[in-house]
């Protein structure tokens, strides 16, 4: 994994789940951002879908889903799921909307904890095998 260093740098390790699980928060930010419809389901089914897989062709023990693609996750065509808004809602309007900003919130952090769960989780259980 490539990461930032203290020296200003990067530098690139085995940066574990807690490096991982702060990516995977940020892709999962910018997707909700770029797709605010989407519930938490079909954000993970974007991320997971557009991942560049690596290893045995599909979900394998070794790269899981494969490697987070957040380019892809955030332009891709996904298949059923609803097209991206093409305009972004003026403030006033976004916020006198059913569950307004605090709602969005919620998914958002809702959203980040479980990708971030399921990160370290499969992180865990590869560590293990």
């Amino acid at each position: 994994m490539i990461s930032t260093a203290r020296n200003g740098g990067y530098r690139t390790g085995d940066g574990g789940s807690s490096s991982a699980t702060a990516i995977v928060s940020g892709a999962v930010a910018l997707v909700r951002a770029r797709f605010p419809q989407l519930n938490a389901d079909q954000v993970i089914h974007r991320i997971t879908a557009t991942a560049d897989d690596k290893g045995a062709p599909g979900r394998d023990p070794e790269y899981g889903f494969g490697v987070l693609n957040v380019v892809r996750a955030l332009t891709a065509t996904i298949p059923g799921e609803p097209p991206a808004r093409a305009e972004a809602k003026p403030v006033e309007q976004a916020r006198s909307g059913s569950g307004g900003r605090t709602g969005s919130v919620l998914v958002l952090l809702g959203g980040l904890l479980l990708v971030g769960a399921v990160a370290g989780g499969v992180w865990g259980w590869r560590r293990r095998a």
